[in-house]
């Protein structure tokens, strides 16, 4: 999007999900389910908005709520698109927190990535050991052969020194249909210290043609390129989903008009239909 409008902070920031639709316009401006009518082109307005309804359902003390907040941001420089946001898992209570968190930020999530039509992003911080990724389990749970699910490595620049993940991003290691893609996104720092988008993404561009490890794949890392992928993936699997959706919309349809007719000349007050009720 090229703007900041996410809450960004330490611990859990993400308590709803965030239903996020990207449609590609000539204006920039964003829009609200909850706000109808409102048009926001302030993105830091968007940002407090977003926190602002997160704690008039949630409180204000770190507490969870499965019902999404829905935005709409129109802009030129997006490819048309819906993210869902989910918080990520957390294992000890904080705040107004129930002692089930993790299960019920479990469950949230099961919901979301069940739907066989959505595509699954599983972000890891490469500072992390794959192998106990919270998110690539989770995909793997309601995606064993790895057809919906997109690898997604973020604080490559925060890797100890003398380490890299290159065998991670070369689809070496835990390897997924989909590939992994790596990005670089702005520290806690530079978001204090302003940091514009445009120039994190300059920025995220020269480290990965400068890493010796990345450059040889520089072209097929990064932010944008995982934005084109996103785009081409989620229309090449509606498209081969498509069919079978159809197929079961057509059934439910057959199978709702068939009631219809058996109910059309439905009499409550016709004996023989009371006869049947009390044989059966």
């Amino acid at each position: 999007v090229s703007r900041d409008f996410l809450p960004r902070g330490s611990g859990i920031v993400t308590r709803r999900p965030l239903v996020l639709q990207l449609i590609t316009a000539k204006t920039e401006y964003a829009e609200f389910l909850h706000c109808k009518g409102r048009k926001f082109t302030d993105f830091d307005e968007v940002r407090q908005e977003i926190e602002v309804e997160t704690d008039r359902v949630t409180g204000v003390n770190k507490g969870i709520s499965s019902i999404p907040i829905n935005l709409r941001v129109y802009s030129p420089h997006v490819l048309s698109l819906t993210l869902i946001d989910l918080p990520g898992i957390t294992k000890v209570p904080v705040g107004d927190q129930p002692p089930d968190i993790e299960q019920q930020i479990r469950d949230m999530i099961m919901q979301f990535i069940s739907r066989e039509n959505c595509l699954i992003l599983a972000v890891t911080p490469a500072n992390t050991d794959l192998a106990n990724s919270d998110a690539l389990k989770l995909a793997k749970e309601v995606d064993p052969q790895g057809l919906r699910t997109i690898g997604v490595i973020t604080k490559l620049d925060l890797m100890d020194e003398g380490t890299d993940a290159r065998e991670i991003l070369e689809n070496k290691l835990l390897p997924l249909r989909r590939g992994y893609i790596g990005v670089v996104n702005r520290s806690q720092k530079d978001i204090d210290g302003k940091k514009d988008i445009k120039a994190a993404l300059l920025a995220e561009r020269k480290f990965f043609l400068s890493h010796p490890a990345y450059r040889h794949m520089a072209d097929r890392m990064g932010t944008p390129y995982l934005q084109k992928v996103l785009n081409q993936q989620l229309t090449n699997h509606i498209r081969d989903t498509l069919p079978g959706f159809r197929s079961k919309l057509q059934s439910q349809l057959l199978s709702i008009e068939h009631e219809v007719e058996v109910y059309k000349n439905f009499r409550p007050e016709d004996p023989t239909r009371k006869t049947k009720a009390l044989l059966q």
